[in-house]
């Protein structure tokens, strides 16, 4: 198939105004972007294919986490929650071998090749609150922050595990990355206040 040169470079820029990443359904939404001219791009090794509509382009610099650029650009509505926050704040030191998100209880269950999801529902209330923007490979991932992060893992200990939960806290408390006061909070919020008092106690507080 033949694409003209001038497309190639209009699409290149796009791409580029995009950080390099960009979905089909975002490229569709302009002129230059015939379907085959994002085939073309990607069949004479212009742009690289992450996942099922999404492409990278291959010029562009390595992508440093692309599992969480995958799932911020393929499910827009999750959060990233429990051990793979922890990971990013530095709570803890296991490696997820899934991308740990949240979503509305009544959304579908996302499909993808790649990465491995765990998928955890929260009520509209816990879904809303304590979540940050952090821009990882300029794309924006959306993840809760570290008080909120420790009080979910409370939530969900009988299916992540107590341990995982009860390190968070005392490394959110000790590196100073969360405050009695706003795990309290949140803690309230997710209605595990009597759960994690006592090892908020035994660390000094309460």
């Amino acid at each position: 198939m033949y694409v003209s040169d001038s497309k190639i470079k209009e699409a290149r820029k796009i791409f580029k105004d995009h950080e390099g990443i960009m979905r089909t359904s975002e490229a569709g939404e302009r002129p230059v972007f015939h379907e085959r001219t994002l085939y073309h791009m990607r069949d004479v090794g212009i742009l690289n294919r992450m996942d099922r509509g999404l492409y990278h382009l291959a010029e562009g610099d390595p992508i440093s986490n692309p599992d969480l650029v995958l799932v911020a650009k393929k499910v827009s509505e999750a959060r990233i929650c429990l051990i793979s926050a922890l990971a990013i704040h530095d709570l803890t030191d296991e490696i997820p071998h899934a991308v740990h998100i949240a979503l509305p209880h009544a959304s579908w269950e996302p499909k993808m090749e790649y990465p491995p999801l765990k998928v955890y529902r929260f009520s509209d209330e816990t879904l809303k609150a304590g979540v940050q923007i952090h821009e990882i490979d300029g794309v924006e991932i959306k993840v809760f922050e570290p008080a909120k992060t420790i009080a979910d893992c409370f939530e969900f200990r009988n299916q992540i595990g107590q341990d995982p939960a009860i390190e968070a806290l005392k490394r959110g408390i000790s590196q100073k990355k969360a405050t009695y006061k706003d795990i309290i909070r949140y803690a309230r919020l997710c209605n595990v206040e009597r759960v994690i008092q006592p090892y908020l106690e035994a660390l000094g507080h309460g």
